[in-house]
């Protein structure tokens, strides 16, 4: 089973009103399982750079099934992931990429988040994520 786009919908939603109350401008993409762009939203003023940072990220969480922090701290020099940002035509290795799983625990999907610190990206991701769960 995939996210759907009512659900990719809700999550990109409550990433946009989480990014308004931390007062930043946000890229939020949403992948399917298969790693496909399901919904994208580029609030208006947000970095353009961040547009392809955020379905980056997305698919870095959905390709390993872990947020893209956690991929970025076995990637540092001398961990076991190593240079894989070269993989895949690229990688993001930075905070802001969360898997999402349905109430079964199953992965349908994942979020990216870019325009503001990794810490912002991570909570607003985190916010689209928590959307899904209620």
């Amino acid at each position: 089973m995939s996210i759907t786009l009512a659900q990719a919908e809700t999550a990109v939603q409550a990433a946009k009103v989480k990014a308004t109350e931390l007062g930043t401008l946000m890229n939020i993409a949403i992948v399917d399982t298969g790693a496909n762009l399901t919904a994208f939203a580029h609030m208006d003023g947000a970095w353009l750079g961040s547009i392809d940072i955020s379905q980056k990220k997305a698919r870095t969480a959905r390709y390993f099934d872990m947020p893209t922090g956690e991929i970025g701290k076995l990637s540092q020099p001398g961990g076991s992931l190593y240079n894989i940002e070269h993989s895949n035509g690229g990688l993001i290795t930075f905070p802001g990429g969360i898997p999402i799983k349905n109430a079964d625990g199953d992965i349908i999907g994942a979020i990216g988040v870019s325009g503001s610190t990794v810490e912002n990206d991570h909570i607003v991701a985190q916010a689209g994520v928590d959307a899904l769960a209620q």
